[in-house]
């Protein structure tokens, strides 16, 4: 497989399209599915995972340490790569928070961030990074 072809398979996935993976029954089930069989290659930093724990914690989702536990071992940890932040970016979100995702992507090279936050899709793109709801994701890869 080549360098370009690799690269194009790679993916940011918001955190809360990963929470929503995860723990509702639906359709985004499907992007899990992509990764597991190799289809894309999601990518995460050391920041985006942390926020994907701490929301794992909130008391809403009742969710126990051992269940955490296995999401991040038998999902996470498995199929993701963890991207060091080499090249910072600031200022381009409405939502500052969500300037990490853009820095995810500039850095591993991905293809698109997949999210439903307004505030990243509403920029479309960043750089030649495409913002893409998951269901216009599933619907390219599907």
């Amino acid at each position: 497989m080549g360098k370009k072809e690799e690269t194009l398979k790679r993916v940011v996935i918001d955190t809360n399209v990963l929470v929503s993976a995860f723990l509702f029954k639906g359709s985004l089930t499907k992007i899990v599915d992509l990764w597991k069989k190799g289809e894309i290659h999601p990518v995460i930093s050391k920041e985006t995972f942390e926020e994907f724990m701490a929301v794992l914690q909130y008391p809403r989702f009742s969710l126990t340490a051992d269940q955490i536990r296995t999401i991040v071992d038998d999902e996470i940890l498995l199929f993701f790569e963890v991207m060091e932040i080499k090249e910072t970016v600031n200022g381009v979100c409405r939502d500052p928070d969500d300037d990490i995702f853009l820095a995810v992507d500039v850095n591993s090279g991905a293809s698109c961030i997949v999210t439903g936050d307004k505030d990243l899709l509403e920029l479309g793109k960043f750089r030649e990074i495409r913002i893409v709801t998951p269901k216009a994701f599933l619907e390219k890869s599907g």
